[in-house]
């Protein structure tokens, strides 16, 4: 028996070729699945969103949806924009800063603890979408009255996070290359400052800390290879011989191999290889006898 209540089933195969598509608001492209147009990079397009029609411009060359992997479904190109919809997107575009003005000065009117950070219209002005970003819920109900009244069509507020706020304002990073968010990131997973430490890196939060005030997104990129790294070498506070001498492993530096270990009279930097010489020290696993038995 067919559950009703189950997703239908994405059919991407309706389409015979996918394309990135951007939008005037945003730095990164966008899949949109089409079948018989012939577009070129950028060639203007209309298309359907989640959030109704849109304008965008043609950002990548075609690929065949055979080669399409992802489980996302495609929205469609609906057509290839014409002197009409160019037009009305100019006017969208200067009717949204209009309509954000307004919007600012009734949230200061009924001061709403929320800041305003974007308003865009759809193609067909059917709907206005203004983004905003608040530290908690806020009560705009008497907010839509208004607005409704003034810019006569549907009123959509939605609530981003800090995180969406520069995806969608987009930046340079610290790197000098513009935000991952704003140009491939699909997802914001949560950075731990564990991460950091694995990359014994100095827990100095303003430097660690990106656009958006978090810990920053590419503290992720290197972790599992720092994780597994970390595994070849001494855990910080490993005590160990050299010359009969004691000495405790104080730091250690992936990149150039190096270990530091020192006590109350002497400091040594030591390359790893010289250090496992000197020492004998071994991974907790090459002393685990099921490890060897697995090896075997």
């Amino acid at each position: 028996m067919e559950n009703k209540f189950l997703e239908p089933k994405i059919d991407n195969s309706v389409y015979s070729h996918y394309i990135g598509i951007k939008f005037t608001n945003s730095s990164r492209a966008y899949f949109f699945g089409y079948k018989d147009l012939d577009l070129a990079i950028d060639d203007k397009v209309v298309v359907s969103t989640v959030r109704g029609t849109e304008l965008g411009f043609v950002a990548t060359r075609p690929f065949e949806i055979e080669n399409y992997s992802s489980e996302i479904g495609l929205k469609p190109i609906l057509r290839k924009a014409n002197d009409i919809d160019v037009k009305c997107h100019e006017i969208n575009v200067k009717d949204a800063a209009f309509a954000i003005e307004i919007c600012r000065a009734e949230v200061e009117k009924l001061k709403l603890d929320m800041t305003l950070v974007s308003c865009e219209y759809t193609l067909d002005k059917s709907k206005v979408i203004f983004s905003y970003v608040a530290d908690a819920r806020v009560d705009f109900r008497e907010l839509l009255k208004v607005l409704a009244v003034k810019l006569h069509t549907r009123i959509e507020l939605r609530q981003i996070g800090p995180r969406d706020k520069s995806k969608l304002v987009g930046g340079i990073g610290s790197c000098g290359l513009t935000l991952c968010c704003s140009t491939f990131l699909n997802e914001f997973d949560g950075i731990s400052i564990q991460r950091a430490k694995n990359q014994m890196l100095a827990i100095n939060i303003p430097k660690l800390s990106g656009h958006c005030g978090k810990l920053i997104c590419c503290l992720k990129y290197e972790d599992d290879a720092y994780v597994e790294a970390r595994q070849r070498f001494p855990d910080l506070g490993t005590k160990v011989f050299i010359d009969k001498i004691e000495y405790t492993v104080t730091n250690i530096n992936i990149i150039s191999n190096v270990i530091k270990v020192e006590n109350a009279e002497d400091v040594k930097f030591l390359p790893k290889k010289e250090f496992i010489e000197q020492t004998h020290w071994k991974r907790k696993t090459d002393n685990n006898p099921q490890k060897k038995n697995e090896k075997k």
